[in-house]
């Protein structure tokens, strides 16, 4: 699935004022929550099949992209407001990663054990190449859509001159709230659509 690109981490940046720690923090735990994850989904894994984990993956995916999309038009300076400033941006960020991480390898597993599964005997090892390039396919494909939206919505970034510090460039975010309902749509919609196709096809499985 396509991304924003840059434009909401230079959002973040400049407007929600994260930094570098903070962004730090952020990678810790995502990281940490992917392992924790693949353990406690595991029953979840195990008794549904890689059509219906696709689906519930995009539903959450989508779901999960909207603090983003609230951020954007100003959700975080509400929820600030009725906590004393608990629940600013950076609480936000930190929950939202927190939920959404462990999802993040968890359609990869059941792929993986299809592979193994379905493979021959004696081709094993060329399934999983094979299916690795189709993975390198699609993070192309995905940064491609990226680029592509990116060319649509139009988000820059303020950029200073070095020696003179004058303005090269000027910020502007003004289609960066449409792009990111452009992207959670996307996330949703797509994979539930390919998934309905493809059950629909000679190609379905049921595993």
């Amino acid at each position: 699935m396509p991304g924003p690109g840059p434009g909401l981490t230079w959002f973040e940046i400049d407007e929600l004022r994260f930094n570098e720690q903070f962004f730090s923090i952020l990678s810790l735990l995502a990281s940490i929550l992917t392992l924790a994850g693949i353990v406690l989904l595991r029953p979840f894994m195990a008794n549904n099949s890689i059509a219906k984990i696709i689906v519930v993956l995009s539903i959450a995916g989508a779901i999960l992209f909207l603090p983003s999309v609230g951020m954007y038009y100003g959700f975080h300076n509400w929820t600030s407001s009725l906590t004393g400033g608990v629940v600013d941006a950076k609480f936000i960020a930190l929950i939202n990663t927190a939920l959404e991480s462990p999802l993040g390898q968890v359609s990869m597993i059941p792929l993986l054990a299809w592979i193994a599964k379905n493979a021959p005997a004696h081709l094993k090892a060329t399934f999983f190449a094979v299916f690795a390039s189709f993975t390198n396919l699609a993070l192309s494909a995905s940064a491609l859509g990226t680029k592509y939206l990116n060319e649509i919505f139009t988000v820059t970034r303020e950029v200073k001159d070095k020696v003179s510090g004058e303005i090269q460039t000027t910020a502007d975010y003004s289609e960066l709230g449409i792009l990111l309902i452009v992207v959670t749509l996307l996330t949703l919609i797509l994979p539930i659509v390919f998934v309905f196709i493809i059950n629909n096809s000679k190609y379905k499985t049921t595993e």
